[in-house]
């Protein structure tokens, strides 16, 4: 089975590194296929398909999009897109538009509960200013001193309940998976593990995202432990939803999972790619 990475980020969202560094990466990992999938965002697609190019890599076009279902934030993946698609560009503009208003409210947050300057600190962290996300929050206050690392600054923070967190309403699911469609890409559901619904929610959100058009789920992914590989690798099956696979890479030092490092789909599965060329 090829070394296929179709989940990563780069510096356009909440990466750390460029999009053709991020390709150059991927590249001398051994990835084989490679998407890059940025937040609600494409403006790195295009650099990201010329240095693939120039060194020989299958690049497939991708975005990853925020959702809110039943009040928790769901990303949807889109991959084999169109990037310059009309409908897809005024949709992802739209989903954008709530990140700097969520972000200020972040700060303010941080303010009162100690930390002064955070929305600054954390625009200080952010490649694309449009898009200031908890991850450059996150690697502001481990700058400053706040927190130790990125999981400490999540579990004391800027999860439901903590001082920094602010609930957004994103894309509705309907919404992002027309986008994708309508742009000529396929719509996978990312890291499904992460996700902290109960058994009767979690069919309801498959149910709702196969009626929508809905076609993969990740299963080999960064985001995952082991034990929810083969997990996952059930949910893939028993709702006849393509399997997909990729290190949601964001950078050195800071992702669990470097790109090309995951272990392979299980051959029961059919992968995502099972009909494309490169």
């Amino acid at each position: 089975m090829p070394n296929v990475d179709l989940h990563c980020h780069s510096n356009i969202s909440d990466g750390l590194l460029a999009p053709a560094a991020v390709a150059a990466r991927a590249h001398a990992n051994g990835v084989e296929v490679w998407a890059l999938t940025d937040h609600d965002e494409v403006s790195g697609v295009a650099q990201a398909r010329e240095a693939a190019a120039a060194l020989g890599l299958p690049f497939v076009a991708g975005v990853e999009i925020s959702v809110t279902f039943a009040n928790q934030t769901v990303h949807i993946v889109g991959l084999k897109i169109d990037e310059q698609n009309p409908a897809l560009l005024a949709g992802l503009a739209q989903t954008r538009s709530g990140r700097e208003r969520r972000a200020r409210k972040i700060g303010d947050e941080l303010a009162r509960a100690g930390i002064p300057d955070a929305f600054a600190g954390a625009l200080q962290f952010a490649g694309n200013p449009d898009l200031v996300s908890r991850t450059h929050f996150a690697r502001f206050m481990i700058a400053c001193g706040a927190c130790r690392d990125v999981q400490d600054v999540f579990d004391r923070y800027l999860v439901k309940g903590k001082p920094g967190f602010v609930p957004h309403q994103w894309a509705s699911l309907g919404d992002a998976i027309s986008w994708i469609r309508g742009a000529g890409g396929i719509a996978v559901l990312a890291h499904p593990g992460r996700y902290k619904y109960d058994a009767l929610a979690f069919d309801a959100l498959l149910d709702e995202f196969k009626a929508a058009g809905g076609a993969g789920i990740e299963v080999i992914t960064g985001s995952h432990t082991p034990d929810q590989y083969g997990e996952y690798a059930q949910v893939a099956r028993r709702h006849g939803l393509l399997a997909s696979r990729g290190s949601d890479f964001h950078g050195p030092g800071e992702s669990r999972i470097d790109l090309g490092r995951l272990p392979p789909l299980p051959d029961s599965l059919k992968p995502v790619w099972h009909d494309w060329e490169w």
